[in-house]
């Protein structure tokens, strides 16, 4: 039975419309004006989207219509079983993306039974396509032909609501909605029909046709919280209230407007369905409504009035839609209580933002900015899927899942192949005849609000031939869905990411952060026995090389290593899996070899006693035990077998490992070096070279004596703190020990420092070194026979050494030197004997090739510098150092003799000394300290060095000499002449210093200095003559020109002859070079085509062209100056040469070379067109031999060129013409507005006689800064003058003040200027001198004369230039004049004139 009711508006509703009409006309959308102010206890963004799943009740979010079934197909046909196979994109289709931290989180299923019947009723009954979607606690899918299909939970067709019948009346189906209690459908259709159905009975219930105005489609449909009331928009961008009603038994909806599209079309609309959540909600009984236009989102409340509560501006481009969807999110206020709030995303484009709508007592509703999400991509659509997630479709159709606090894409799902389904028909309501703005027809293109619907945490797409469903998956199902693709690394590291909390979008795991830790560690055990076992008994080769085996199982085994070590559970990896690796030998040692990176960077510290043993006796067998060295000294000694291992180390020689473990295990630190240094001593007293096995071991116990001295653990580490003191102690007397333990009588004394100083004296003496500076050495020294004394090591030293045989010369030599270093350093602390003392001296002195130069010489110099040395004659050490060849040390003793231009020698004869010797001498001139002879000495050695000076430095020496000598450069020059290279470098780095800023000398200017150098120049580095004769201008003309024309170099001998005036001259010169040049290369291309060099050729061109260059910038410069005769004498000149030269390499050139020639020509062209009438230039083209007879295409190209050039110029020309009318224009009217603007004073009274103006007849005068005065005071005050018979007026008040500084600066410059002679007068005399004779000359300025007055006229038309009128003129004139050839301007002509500057500026802007 069908009822339709009618539509019935009262008179109270329209009241409401109109002031809601009114209230929305009048709202400006301003975000400071709607800015919502801050609560006391907002609740943020951490507060809200950081709430873990556990937060909020399961039953909530996920135990809706359609809960996650299985992943594997089904044979019933129910949605919540998952028919279908997952459809989870897979690593092989392009666009879809996973995360391996997050693995894959949306599991896809078609909705096979639903889509079969969609398009068995397409085939059948011409359903047509699908439409649109909606979801409760039923699927309903509306079609392009109005039916409606409606299944239940399992997939079954339980209702086909309507008929085609209806459905060529009423269109398309294009919005569907189901309301909280699933018992009724309300659908909209293309031609703006609704319909209300009960689906208990699939009876009709309503009808409604006139709820909105006809001939627009409807876009949306939504029940409300109040199962009475609904809302709708239509294609025209309306919005209407339907108010359901039952009176009588007579169904009924009366609608009223909320919202008009003439202001602004609604494109979608959402309103707050508290219901699905939270059954009593404060918001519930308000009905709250969000709606967003293309360019902005407001939110309305329907309840207990209609009123605007929020707004936002809304940007994005005109082919995007605005999107809305509401969440209500639980927040955990306290541990107690829990607050719900509604929160709305809304967004467009690629922005995404989001607000929490606060609810306060009174009806008072607040929004809470949260977050702004920025995207790489332009949103289709966008639903929430829980709390913490969004999805999102772009318009690639690519599904994106984001966490919405972090602002992470979780996964990317390509949507391709379900073929979305698009409202844009509707949008551009078709079916209606398209009565739509372009603005929404142009927006609604990828429209597809109806294909979307999430219920319950899952989203069902609407494809045109198939239903989907996505959900997201439990953590377990995303961890085994890997282990069934048999991904156990991905697997793990998923498990992994749920343990550290890394892991989002988070489903089934409940609890605190340490349960839910227990809980995935437990799973993530089970896998790894999972995994151990499948690749010991299934993905195990069975069959092939060894290696093989290796290779798999090198890369399981670190795998289960890492786990175990990130869940600190080694009892796991050397319990159960070890043992189930031990069962294959293979496996067992690739096991214990993968130990060894762990323990070498210290993440594995501790191995069981039996795991350690069979780690030994693998790398044992294997013979790499010296890699269990290295394993062992990162070992905790606790876990290691002492004797084992003690015992394997003697065996091997590893003795890292046997210093550890007796560090470590028995804090002996003696008794391995004991035990070393016996090993050494064997090695040494056979008498043989040494090992390279015996030499590490000599020089790890180098090392290792220097570590424990320091205080630091060998090999790595520090001592215990309260060790530190015993073990340097008793290093030291194990050092310094006069017998060893179980010495035999043939011992000699102190036999442990005697083996260390056999094996390598050198370093044994530089540990010591490093020794001494330890603090223990700086206390009281006065005991020489403590152990830790400098003095008595080196008694000891000096004992076994020197007074005893068994050392080399070179052994005893580097004795010396350490005794010389360590007397410097620590001075007063060491002392030897004099005897001993020459004898270091004159080993310092020795050149010795086992120790350097370097070495000795710095010895000598620390031992000098410190006073060791105060007691010897300096005369002695200063032959000493002379004959060692110590320039250092002989710089220190020349300068406690002053002799300090033997200095200088010392500077020179070091290589990496030299540049310093100019500061050296530079100091010496310019220093106080040093004496008139001792400077003239250092100046006479530098001038006997000058050539090697010159060589380190040119510029240097150059300064040298004119700067701190002082000398004439011509004196010094002359000395060089000899030697002409010598004098080139050195008059180089005079003009570089020169062209540097530095100071120069009187004789540096001299023309004879600049002549001599260009001879220089051109004789020996022609290529920089050109860049000095036009950067310098201290030579003569005349003698340059005899001295370039000499060398013949063209272009300089040009470039003096234009200089001097000669411009043919210079012409000439250049053409000649030219022709030259042009001769080369017909040279180079003569010898044909089979031995054409293209190399050459393009070489030889190039030479040609920058020669032309220079002809033409030289035309240029100076045609500006000539008539129109001598003009065209020059210019024709080198074109006759380009063209005759043209014709004959035509011939002879490839078309590649003779096109860059005629490039050269097209240039002169156009160069001289700017100086040349355009008709005299194709008067003489077509007069040339090379064009009169020939055809038109061949000068087709050059008079295309010339008339291009020409319409270029015409256009600038123009263009300028223009501008310049511009501005003038601008500037009279400029002026003629502020002398139309009326002048106001500033005050009522003469600024100078302070009268008031009404109490006086004279004439008052303003000017434009606002001061007024009478004219006679004015006059009487100096401030008025007659020019050219008119009376021009001055602002005292202006003018005074600049006078005031004039007059202060000539105050001062008299007071200063004053003479000696007037010093006893007072300053207050002076001033008034000056202030009287500023005064006499102020009287003076009251009246011009008149040769003043023309003076200042004169001045005054120079410094105008010509007006913007006269420019105008002479272009004018000159565009006019037919007596001249268009396009040229007179030689007498203004804008010929050098100082003709233009100074345009853009016309003001106008509003």
């Amino acid at each position: 039975m069908m009822e339709v009711g009618t539509t019935t508006e009262t008179a109270h509703e329209e009241d409401e419309d109109i002031a809601l009409s009114q209230a929305l006309d009048d709202l400006t959308i301003d975000d400071a004006e709607f800015d919502i102010p801050e609560l006391d206890t907002t609740a943020t963004l951490e507060s809200i989207l950081t709430q873990d799943d556990n937060g909020f009740d399961p039953e909530l979010d996920m135990d809706g219509l359609y809960p996650p079934g299985s992943d594997s197909s089904s044979d019933t046909h129910s949605i919540a079983d998952g028919e279908t196979p997952d459809r989870t994109p897979t690593r092989g289709k392009k666009k879809s993306v996973q995360y391996a931290i997050h693995g894959s989180i949306l599991r896809h299923v078609t909705l096979k039974s639903v889509s079969s019947q969609v398009v068995s009723a397409a085939d059948r009954v011409d359903a047509g396509k699908p439409s649109a979607l909606a979801v409760g606690m039923f699927v309903a899918v509306g079609t392009s032909h109005g039916l409606i299909l409606v299944f239940d939970p399992k997939q079954t067709l339980i209702w086909c609501l309507g008929s085609t019948a209806v459905g060529a009346q009423y269109g398309a189906v294009s919005a569907l909605c189901i309301n909280s209690d699933n018992t009724r459908l309300l659908a909209g259709f293309a031609k703006g029909q609704m319909t209300m159905w009960d689906l208990s009975t699939g009876k009709l219930l309503r009808t409604m046709t006139e709820a909105h105005p006809p001939g627009s489609a409807v876009l949306h449909i939504q029940f409300t919280d109040d199962p009475t009331i609904a809302i709708c928009s239509d294609s025209g961008g309306s919005v209407f209230e339907l108010n359901f009603k039952r009176v009588m038994g007579i169904r009924s909806c009366e609608s009223r407007c909320l919202f008009s599209g003439s202001r602004g079309e609604v494109c979608t609309l959402a309103p707050l369905r508290t219901n699905f959540l939270v059954k009593d909600h404060p918001l519930k009984d308000m009905m709250v409504l969000a709606m967003a236009t293309l360019s902005k989102v407001f939110i309305v409340h329907l309840k207990p009035r209609l009123s605007v509560i929020f707004t936002k501006q809304l940007k994005g481009p005109a082919t995007t839609l605005p999107l809305l969807a509401w969440q209500i999110v639980i927040i955990q206020v306290t541990n107690a209580s829990r607050v719900i709030d509604p929160v709305l995303a809304f967004g467009r484009h690629d922005t995404i933002y989001f607000y929490q709508v606060v609810y306060q007592e009174g009806t008072k509703v607040k929004f809470a900015p949260l977050q702004i999400v920025k995207l790489s991509y332009s949103l289709l659509n966008m639903q929430w899927m829980n709390a913490h997630s969004l999805v999102t479709v772009d318009t690639s159709e690519n599904l994106h899942l984001l966490h919405i606090r972090t602002e992470e894409e979780l996964e990317v799902m390509d949507l391709m192949d379900i073929e979305m389904v698009y409202g844009n028909s509707f949008f551009k309501s078709i079916a209606t005849g398209s009565n739509v703005s372009e603005a929404m027809a142009l927006a609604g293109e990828r429209a597809c609000y109806q294909s979307f619907e999430t219920h319950k945490g899952q989203l069902l797409v609407l494809g045109t031939k198939s239903v989907h469903v996505m959900t997201i998956r439990p953590w377990k199902d995303r961890i085994q869905l890997l282990v069934r693709d048999g991904n156990f690394k991905g697997a793990l590291q998923l498990a992994n990411s749920f343990s550290s909390g890394k892991a989002r979008a988070v489903l089934g795991l409940h609890g605190s952060p340490v349960q839910k830790k227990i809980v995935v560690t437990e799973q993530i055990l089970n896998l790894l026995h999972k995994y151990v076992d499948v690749s010991m008994n299934q993905t195990c080769p069975r069959s092939g090389a060894v290696y093989l085996l290796e290779e798999h199982f090198q890369e399981v085994i670190p795998v289960c290593v890492d786990q175990c070590l990130l869940l600190n559970r080694l009892d796991i990896l050397f319990g159960t899996l070890y043992d189930k690796f031990s069962n294959d030998m293979i496996a067992r040692g690739v096991f214990l070899e993968c130990l060894e990176p762990y323990i070498l960077n210290d993440k594995l510290t501790s191995i069981p006693p039996h795991v350690m043993k069979d780690f030994v006796e693998h790398y044992r067998d294997k013979e790499m035990v010296p890699n269990v060295e290295a394993c062992i000294v990162h070992m905790d000694i606790a876990s290691l077998d002492i004797h084992q291992v003690v015992s394997l180390c003697w065996a091997y020689g590893l003795y890292d490992a046997i210093i550890y473990v007796y560090n470590k295990g028995m804090n002996d630190f003696i008794t391995p070096l004991e035990e070393l240094l016996q090993l050494l001593k064997a090695a040494l007293s056979t008498g043989n070279p040494l090992s390279d096995h015996q030499i590490r071991l000599g020089n790890k116990i180098l090392v290792y004596i220097s570590c424990c001295l320091a205080g630091r653990a060998y090999p790595l580490g520090d001592i215990p703190d309260h060790l530190v003191s015993d073990v340097k102690e008793g290093i030291w007397r194990t050092l310094t020990a006069l017998h060893t333990k179980d010495a035999n009588t043939d011992e000699q004394a102190y036999p442990t420092l005697r083996l260390l100083l056999k094996y390598d004296t050198r370093e044994f003496l530089n540990v010591l070194s490093l020794a001494f500076a330890e603090p223990e050495f700086d206390h009281d020294n006065s005991d020489p026979n403590r152990v830790q004394s400098r003095q008595r090591v080196v008694d000891v030293l000096l004992q076994v050494m020197v007074e005893s045989i068994g050392f080399t010369p070179a052994q005893v030599g580097f004795l010396f030197t350490f005794l010389a270093r360590q007397m410097a350093k620590y001075e007063n602390s060491i002392l030897v004997n004099r005897l001993l003392f020459d004898q270091v001296l004159e080993f310092l002195c020795t050149p010795s090739e086992e120790c350097g130069h370097e070495e000795r010489e710095q010895a000598f110099l620390e031992l000098l510098n410190s006073g060791g040395l105060v007691s010897a004659d300096d005369d002695k050490l200063l032959k000493l150092a002379e004959k060692a060849k110590f320039n250092r040390v002989c710089e220190v003793l020349y300068q406690r003799r002053r002799e300090f231009d033997k200095i200088l020698l010392c500077y020179l004869r070091e290589t990496a000394r030299k540049p310093l010797v100019f500061n050296f001498i530079h100091n010496v001139m310019m220093g106080s300290y040093y004496s008139e002879t001792e400077k003239e000495a250092v100046q006479k050695e530098a001038l006997n060095q000058l050539e090697e000076l010159v060589a380190i430095d040119a510029r240097e020496t150059a300064q040298l000499v004119i700067q701190d000598f002082a000398l004439p450069l011509v004196d010094i020059v002359c000395q060089m002449e000899s030697k002409p290279k010598l004098q080139l470098e050195f008059l180089q780095g005079v003009f570089e210093g020169r062209d540097r800023g530095a100071p120069t000398a009187k004789s540096h200017s001299e023309p004879a200095i600049h002549e001599l150098y260009l001879k220089l120049l051109c004789q020996f580095r022609k290529e920089a003559v050109q860049n000095f004769i036009m950067t310098s201008e201290g030579y003569r003309l005349e003698e340059a020109l005899q001295i370039v024309r000499k060398f013949r170099l063209s272009d300089a001998t040009a470039y003096l002859l234009e200089k001097a005036g000669d411009i043919h001259g210079a012409f000439g010169i250049l053409q000649e070079s030219l022709q030259a040049r042009i001769k080369a290369v017909m040279e180079v291309a003569e010898v044909g085509m089979e031995n054409y060099n293209t190399t050459d050729a393009s070489l030889a061109l190039a030479s040609v062209q920058a020669t032309m260059m220079v002809i033409v910038q030289l035309c240029q410069r100076n045609t500006g100056s000539m008539d129109e005769k001598q003009r065209e004498t020059l210019w024709f000149s080198l074109l006759d040469t380009v063209m005759t030269s043209q014709k004959r390499l035509k011939l002879v050139l490839t078309n590649a070379h003779f096109e860059v020639f005629k490039d050269m020509s097209r240039h002169v062209l156009n160069s001289m067109m700017g100086y040349i009438a355009l008709p005299s230039i194709l008067q003489k083209i077509m007069q040339d031999p090379a064009y009169n007879v020939g055809k038109f295409g061949e000068m087709k190209e050059l008079l295309l060129g010339m008339l291009d050039t020409y319409t270029y110029e015409k256009t600038l020309l123009k263009t300028t013409n223009s501008l310049l009318s511009q501005d003038l224009y601008w500037s009279l009217n400029a002026l003629v507005s502020s002398s139309n603007k009326a002048l106001s004073p500033r005050e009522d009274v003469c600024l100078l006689c302070s009268k008031r103006y009404i109490s006086s007849t004279d004439p008052v005068i303003i000017f434009s800064c606002g001061h007024t005065y009478h004219t006679s005071c004015l006059q009487s005050a100096g401030f008025s003058a007659m020019i050219d018979g008119h009376r021009h007026w001055t602002c005292y008040q202006c003018n005074s003040s600049k006078r005031d500084n004039l007059t202060n600066q000539f105050r001062s410059r008299r007071i200063q200027s004053s003479s000696d002679d007037d010093g006893q007068r007072s300053s207050s005399e002076v001033r008034g001198q000056a202030v009287g004779g500023a005064a006499h000359d102020h009287s003076q300025d009251d009246m011009l004369s008149s040769e003043q007055e023309t003076a200042l006229e004169n001045l005054s038309k120079r410094l105008e230039g010509p007006s913007r009128l006269g420019l105008l003129s002479e272009l004018s004139r000159s565009q006019r004049d037919h007596s001249n050839p268009r396009g040229t301007i007179k030689t007498d002509s203004i804008l010929h004139s050098d100082e003709l500057k233009l100074k345009l500026a853009p016309p003001p802007v106008t509003n």
